[in-house]
């Protein structure tokens, strides 16, 4: 059995970011959210927002659509892409349907209407500190594959390419010009490293470093 990895700050207590120009609505989501047992952070504006680093912790934004500068939208549209672990719960006191539609399609996991209801904001907060949980334990595993890969030796990839592509051992040796046995030697190192229990493993991985394109890793020979 491997050992579990450890992901960046996962254990800390998940962030909460409010985004609203209304300090009463502030104070308030501010008490409920601290109440919850999350840690809350607000700001009056989109650009107060964007100056504060980023915490690499389980977090989503609850956003107001309106406000001074840059609005709820155009700061969703700015930061969604490159922030996949902080989904955006949308709060607003005057928004309708189109609008709702656009923040959603966009990637918001809630559109609420003022005043708010605490039960339908703490719902939908719990909801998108699960998905920032997932997202940053996907990345973390993505980092640490990356950095396996990386420390394999050019001979070690060559073969764990060959490998991966169908080809026996024997094969390998004769496409590259080293004897089987040295082969299997670099394949050895190379599963060891690369942490890979089975050749499916070893597949799924090359999948996710884009080395190969996605299909059943079980219609890969598994010989070896």
């Amino acid at each position: 059995m491997k050992p579990e990895r450890s992901f960046p700050e996962s254990n800390q207590k998940p962030l909460v970011f409010i985004v609203d120009d209304d300090i009463s609505v502030r104070e308030s989501l501010q008490a409920l959210i601290g109440w919850a047992g999350w840690q809350p952070e607000t700001f009056a504006s989109a650009q107060a927002f964007l100056a504060r680093s980023r915490n690499k912790v389980p977090c989503c934004l609850v956003l107001d659509v309106s406000l001074p500068g840059l609005s709820g939208l155009e700061l969703q549209k700015l930061i969604a892409p490159e922030r996949r672990d902080m989904p955006i719960i949308f709060i607003t006191g005057h928004g309708d349907i189109p609008m709702s539609v656009q923040a959603i399609k966009a990637g918001a996991v809630e559109f609420l209407t003022k005043p708010i209801d605490d039960e339908a904001l703490l719902n939908a907060i719990r909801f998108a500190i699960e998905r920032s949980r997932a997202t940053l334990e996907n990345e973390a595993q993505e980092q640490a594959l990356h950095e396996r890969f990386a420390s394999l030796t050019p001979r070690e990839r060559e073969v764990m390419l060959l490998v991966v592509s169908g080809l026996l051992n024997k094969q390998i040796g004769a496409k590259i010009g080293i004897s089987e046995i040295t082969v299997k030697a670099h394949r050895g190192k190379m599963m060891q490293k690369m942490e890979a229990d089975s050749l499916a493993d070893l597949v799924r991985m090359s999948v996710s470093l884009r080395l190969m394109p996605a299909k059943n890793p079980w219609q890969v020979s598994r010989k070896s």
